[in-house]
């Protein structure tokens, strides 16, 4: 068995079982810095308008239509794998953003990133995630908080006072998930991959610095994305978008025919000088 199967063996195993898995030094030295320079670009545009997205964090959404660095990144071989072994073949993009928490920034409310599909619990995920961290992750500057196994729980188990995609109504639910927890810490450049139904949240940063990540996550082919990238990421800039990129966008077909256009494949809505059906005079 190659070191590359062994690790793809181990990371399969470890997410189905703890619902996470690690990967050490994802980003080489070079690639990291070419992150932290295309961030510089954008953090600092949006900040979170509730204590989900959290009121001292900034975030950038659409990251994949940012940089080329985030291009490349979304279709890495060893996390393409990873959902290639938990989703179906036509998988999609969901989302794809940056967050970087502020020094005073509380805890997330916990939740699950595929909470928002009404699908009863314990079920197979719906999503993947990944979070990559682009400062050290650390139990001081809110390094993300998983509940290991909580991928496997039910609905009673969560006492039925879990909220689809906001986090715990109950404190005192809260404080019970808080005792389970388990903080990633992790060097720059490493990052964690997690079933999406598995319980987690954004740590406070009791730091003196800011903590920064960013995250891409991975959808079933006939789930609804998150993220709607037709109309966040311009024709023109996903016509020069790799084939394998502009398919997690969105430009393929579930077979038999969910996503077509117009009974057309929609990677032809990418041809220079397309109109759609719709338009076309008869």
């Amino acid at each position: 068995m190659s070191v590359e199967t062994q690790w793809l063996a181990q990371s399969i195993e470890e997410i189905k079982t703890q619902g996470f898995c690690c990967i050490p030094n994802f980003l080489s030295p070079t690639k990291l810095a070419e992150v932290r320079a295309a961030l510089d670009k954008h953090i600092g545009s949006f900040h979170g308008r509730n204590n989900f997205e959290g009121t001292k964090t900034e975030r950038v959404y659409t990251l994949v239509g940012r940089d080329k660095v985030f291009e490349d990144i979304v279709e890495d071989e060893r996390i393409l794998a990873l959902c290639d072994a938990f989703l179906e073949p036509n998988f999609l993009l969901t989302a794809s953003q940056a967050i970087r928490l502020a020094p005073g920034e509380t805890p997330q409310p916990f939740h699950a990133d595929d909470s928002f599909y009404p699908i009863a619990r314990p079920r197979p995920m719906v999503s993947l995630s990944m979070i990559c961290a682009v400062d050290e992750f650390t139990a001081a500057n809110g390094g993300t908080e998983v509940i290991p196994g909580s991928h496997l729980w039910s609905e009673e188990k969560l006492a039925g006072e879990y909220r689809r995609g906001e986090g715990a109504l109950d404190v005192d639910l809260e404080q019970r998930l808080a005792g389970q927890t388990v903080t990633v810490e992790m060097p720059a450049g490493s990052c964690v991959v997690f079933a999406g139904n598995l319980l987690h949240r954004g740590g406070a940063n009791n730091s003196q610095g800011p903590r920064c990540a960013f995250s891409n996550q991975y959808c079933q082919p006939w789930a609804r994305t998150q993220e709607n990238f037709f109309l966040g990421i311009p024709t023109e800039k996903a016509r020069s978008m790799s084939p394998r990129v502009q398919e997690l966008l969105g430009y393929s077909i579930h077979p038999p025919f969910m996503g077509q256009l117009s009974a057309s494949h929609p990677r032809k809505a990418l041809e220079e000088g397309f109109i759609p059906p719709v338009m076309r005079s008869s």
